[in-house]
């Protein structure tokens, strides 16, 4: 079953069970952003594949995330600070005019809970990951403390080892729309070992 959502589209990926900070400038947001507080405080987070944010014409990725505004600020300019929380992954059945700002009718996308692989995949994700943060660290590079703390829920520490470890929009994007929690965690375990592999090559100077 679709439902019609105003759509965001952005240089990032939003995750579910993650926040998001964003800064509304742009008219036709700013719109989006009234509509939704005055009704359904929802919109959908999608990635932006070419194009720029401001301006239209850009082309999108069709997984995303449905976003909630949790805290919104307006500026006296008319601009909006908000904070946004991922409540799930969503599919784009189909596209509508821009007007007066994106909107797509989208599935709302469910995971299962984790099968047999998951507790190995969560286990050498966590390994990998505190890993990644002291070699980081070592390296003089920005990072968390290792010792840091992930979610109980393994789709949600997937998403935090994403964020954690720095990964581009594209790799994020990979992850977002891979389908199941231990495919994703997999997934997500590869790409670390893939930045370790580079961590370790520039600690010996490579």
């Amino acid at each position: 079953m679709t439902t019609r959502l105003p759509m965001f589209p952005l240089g990032a990926v939003l995750f579910p069970g993650l926040v998001m900070p964003l800064h509304v400038f742009e008219p036709r947001y700013r719109v989006l952003v009234h509509d939704c507080l005055t009704g359904t405080p929802e919109f959908g987070v999608v990635l932006i594949e070419r194009g720029n944010e401001v301006g239209g014409g850009d082309s999108r990725f069709d997984v995303g995330t449905r976003a909630r505004i949790i805290e919104a600020r307006e500026l006296p300019d008319g601009r909006w600070v908000l904070a946004v929380a991922g409540i799930n992954r969503l599919r784009v059945a189909s596209w509508l005019p821009d007007d007066p700002y994106p909107q797509a009718d989208v599935v709302d996308l469910a995971d299962g809970p984790a099968g047999p692989a998951g507790s190995s995949h969560r286990a050498d994700v966590e390994q990998r990951l505190r890993r990644l943060l002291a070699m980081r660290t070592e390296l003089g590079l920005p990072a968390e403390a290792a010792t840091v703390d992930l979610a109980g829920d393994d789709a949600v520490a997937a998403a935090q080892c994403v964020a954690l470890a720095g990964m581009g929009p594209l790799d994020a994007q990979r992850v977002l729309a891979t389908d199941g929690v231990d495919a994703r965690l997999g997934l997500v375990g590869e790409l670390l070992a893939d930045e370790l592999d580079v961590l370790a090559r520039r600690a010996q100077g490579g």
